[in-house]
């Protein structure tokens, strides 16, 4: 019968208690006994039994009296109570119910009737308390200040909290979104971000997977983030899946105050950083000639520190200027693609890199910013360098347009073929592609997920997939003409 459920006797009579307790304990039921009336209250408080067989004609506290007092208990208010007596007229069978019993057996008791009406009672008990849960928890999960929703199997919605029908732009009545398909009702208002993670979707990775529903920044409004979490439930055919969408644009305002802070403590960090490369770079070239090998190559390593530091610097506070260099405002023409390519990629070292942007789009402007797409591009770039094997990549920027209202920049190159694990992590800050992430050997960085904070930030999108005509990959950007 499941989990056994606790059923306390209240009678003075130690014949009675030992037959009930001895009948009632063979049928599976946890059995706690009380005496007297004040015995059974102090006995209810301690157990919050299932049910509780109480005896009328007691000394002291009558039956009446005790059933009385649980009533008034908050705790106990709504244990079943099933008053045992041997008195068998009405007056008495009233009193019972205006002091709140739920039931009354006569005595001598047929067991069989016992059994049955305690079976019941306690059946109908564990439904009441299961209601009583649920409904709180509908409460709460009603009242909470993340949206909630639970979806059918083909990802229609079976359910929406308050919080989630406002994100979704739907009324305040829960039945409203009823059936309508998740994916096609959040695409009304947001982009799904980064693509990629949202074309498995709901399924995992390994490695927990962020999904975010961005509705992008405009002229007079900031852009708003939602993150989409699927809960680790265990999963029941026909019963559907619960997901969390949990809003993170306080997260991201909060970003934007540290970005102000940083262009402080940048200045503060770089002033002595910018003379120590400079110095050392004096000392290598004054003392190679007659310096000994070990002083020479003690030289040559704490050059080699002093300009990583200003590399991760210079990286760090690309990241951390992105939400501004994305802003909306002039944007970048495609008519300066070509040349901006050109000289990144002189400056870079990268030797082969070719760009194609038909004729019919040199003019068209884009929302992204000037400065943004030279810090996006700069980055796709450098990783096509950093992941070759010889570090000498053929690279193709190639644009397309997509509908009306975005392009398509795809960077190609012909490098390294990355891993599922690979793929999914890439827009990971600081996510490391070599094996054993040891954080030495050159990884994402903050890269890639620069690059998807730039374009996300004006409604674009970000993919990066392996090509199959060869190796390498295929950065592609999706990003929204200005209007």
């Amino acid at each position: 019968m499941g989990e056994a459920s606790t059923i306390l006797i209240v009678d003075d009579d130690p014949i009675a208690r030992e037959a009930l307790e001895a009948l009632l304990s063979s049928k599976g039921y946890q059995m706690v006994s009380a005496s007297n009336g004040f015995d059974g209250l102090a006995r209810a408080a301690e157990c919050t039994p299932d049910a509780i067989l109480l005896d009328v004609m007691m000394p002291g506290m009558n039956g009446f009296e005790v059933c009385k007092r649980l009533r008034a208990d908050a705790r106990l208010a709504e244990v079943p109570i099933i008053m045992i007596t041997a008195l068998d007229d009405r007056d008495a069978r009233l009193l019972g119910l205006r002091t709140g019993a739920d039931d009354f057996i006569s005595k001598p008791f047929d067991s069989l009737e016992l059994e049955a009406r305690l079976r019941t009672i306690t059946r109908l008990n564990r439904f009441r308390r299961l209601m009583t849960e649920r409904a709180r928890f509908e409460w709460i999960v009603e009242h909470s200040e993340d949206s909630y929703l639970i979806l059918g199997d083909l990802g229609e919605i079976r359910y929406a909290n308050s919080r989630a029908r406002l994100y979704l732009g739907l009324p305040q009545d829960s039945n409203a979104a009823l059936g309508q398909d998740f994916i096609d009702l959040a695409c009304q208002r947001y982009r799904c971000q980064p693509s990629d993670a949202w074309q498995v979707w709901p399924e995992q990775f390994p490695q927990p997977v962020m999904r975010y529903l961005v509705q992008p920044e405009t002229t007079t409004a900031r852009a708003t983030w939602l993150q989409v979490e699927v809960p680790h439930l265990p999963l029941v055919a026909g019963m559907g899946w619960v997901i969390c969408l949990r809003d993170v644009t306080a997260r991201q305002a909060l970003q934007r105050d540290i970005y102000s802070f940083q262009s402080l403590v940048s200045h503060k960090l770089m002033t002595p950083l910018n003379p120590l490369v400079a110095g050392l770079e004096l000392l290598k070239a004054e003392t190679r000639a007659w310096a000994n090998a070990e002083v020479n190559e003690l030289i040559d390593a704490a050059l080699r520190g002093a300009n990583g530091l200003y590399d991760q610097f210079m990286n760090i506070f690309a990241y951390l200027d992105s939400p501004a260099l994305a802003q909306v405002g002039e944007g970048c023409s495609l008519a300066q693609l070509e040349p901006m390519v050109t000289r990144l990629g002189t400056e870079i070292g990268l030797e082969s890199v070719t760009v194609t942007v038909p004729a019919s789009l040199q003019a068209t402007r884009l929302t992204l910013s000037i400065q943004g797409m030279e810090l996006a591009l700069r980055e796709i770039l450098e990783n096509a360098i950093k992941f070759h094997p010889q570090r000498t990549p053929a690279v193709e920027v190639i644009v397309t347009q997509v509908g009306d209202t975005d392009i398509c920049l795809r960077v190609c190159d012909d490098g390294l073929t990355l891993s599922p694990e690979q793929l999914a992590q890439v827009w990971t800050p600081y996510y490391q592609a070599e094996k054993n992430f040891t954080g030495q050997v050159s990884g994402m960085g903050l890269g890639l997920s620069l690059v998807a904070a730039l374009v996300w930030n004006v409604g674009g999108t970000s993919r990066l997939y392996n090509r199959t005509d060869r190796a390498g990959v295929i950065v592609e950007l999706t990003l929204p003409l200005a209007r």
